[in-house]
């Protein structure tokens, strides 16, 4: 049986990211996105956090990922965006009622979002922005001894040409080191991951490939396939991974070609079986009418796999302010402690909790 959902608005805000963590140290789940943050557990009481920067029908704030950064036991959060041009981070004050300072990590350009995953294998995630045409760097916290942040980030460079539109993380090779995923090809990690030298095999097609592009073993064969959604046209597809002796190919599968802006995405047991689903949604109004699709109806749907293919399950489906969409940064959590993941879903028409009620 497919899984229920209870929607309920948060805010009439047209912050496009969003995330969930325990801001004020009560051990309740509190929603972060934009310039506020939502008190857990009924997230009607709001704080404000900062000025977030407006250009035209966009905030300059494109990711919300919780990291305690300077080591003070409160979870601050990165973020970055188009046109600041910049990776940053807010502050966590310690109290509800005084603004985040906001800290620059560094100058990127273009910030497309933003993604934190374990690249060196270490335990600890790193900071990685997407910034097209510009080339992939992955942004490392500076700890302690005990392992606390100091504020501060040393930044690799991974690969010296443009990294696209959209990319990914994971193991494709199986050796357990993660690899990356760009729109056009694919990047192998050296044993060292900042010594040695990345190695790129090109090939791929992806286009304006969704942010992140997932790396996981779909079929369950024991090989990572790469699922990839049309973040600024239509389609959403996974590529089935083949091997020929030494040498590596794809195979493209068809999930779901009529809808567009398939954006952002995560691999998530949505129904408690154990088992992962593709969890994704169009994101509203992605480049103000100039998509195709655009004025389609919104949806959000999860994608589960039935051994053959992936079966369709509406979350929410229907014509703007009726259904809404998932922004550039949804959130899956939590948000009761009932063990079902809820789902945080940001964007241009509105911040939503979509609970989760079980089958």
């Amino acid at each position: 049986m497919p899984v229920k959902f209870t929607k309920v608005l948060i805010a009439d805000e047209r912050y496009e990211s969003a995330g969930v963590f325990d801001v004020n140290g009560d051990g309740v789940p509190d929603i972060v996105s934009g310039a506020w943050w939502y008190e857990g557990p009924c997230f009607k009481q709001r704080h404000r956090i900062g000025e977030v920067a407006a250009h035209g029908d966009y905030f300059d704030d494109f990711s919300t990922i919780p990291l305690d950064v300077n080591g003070d036991g409160r979870l601050d959060f990165v973020t970055g965006g188009w046109w600041g041009n910049s990776l940053r981070w807010r502050e966590n004050p310690g109290s509800p009622d005084a603004e985040w300072p906001e800290h620059i990590i560094a100058e990127t350009g273009n910030v497309e979002t933003t993604r934190a995953w374990d690249v060196d294998g270490d335990g600890q995630l790193e900071i990685v922005p997407n910034c097209p045409g510009a080339p992939l760097k992955v942004f490392k916290l500076d700890t302690d001894a005990s392992g606390k942040g100091r504020g501060t980030f040393t930044v690799h460079t991974i690969y010296e040409g443009n990294q696209g539109h959209g990319w990914g993380f994971g193991d494709l090779t199986g050796n357990g080191r993660g690899d990356f995923v760009l729109a056009h090809g694919w990047l192998e990690a050296p044993e060292d991951t900042y010594g040695g030298e990345w190695v790129y095999h090109g090939g791929l097609e992806l286009g304006s490939a969704s942010c992140p592009i997932l790396v996981v073993d779909v079929n369950r064969d024991g090989l990572n396939d790469l699922i990839v959604g049309g973040a600024h046209g239509y389609g959403l597809d996974w590529y089935e991974q083949k091997r020929d002796g030494d040498g590596m190919s794809f195979v493209k599968h068809a999930i779901d070609p009529y809808n567009s802006q398939y954006h952002d995405m995560q691999w998530a047991d949505i129904d408690g079986d154990g088992e992962c689903e593709l969890v994704t949604g169009k994101r509203y109004w992605a480049h103000c009418g100039h998509d195709p699709g655009e004025t389609d109806p919104l949806g959000i749907y999860y994608f589960k796999w039935t051994g053959e293919g992936f079966a369709k399950q509406v979350i929410d489906y229907g014509e703007v302010r009726k259904a809404t969409g998932c922004g550039i940064h949804f959130a899956l959590a939590d948000l009761r402690g009932t063990g079902r993941v809820d789902l945080v879903a940001p964007g241009k028409d509105g911040l939503y909790v979509f609970h989760n009620e079980g089958e």
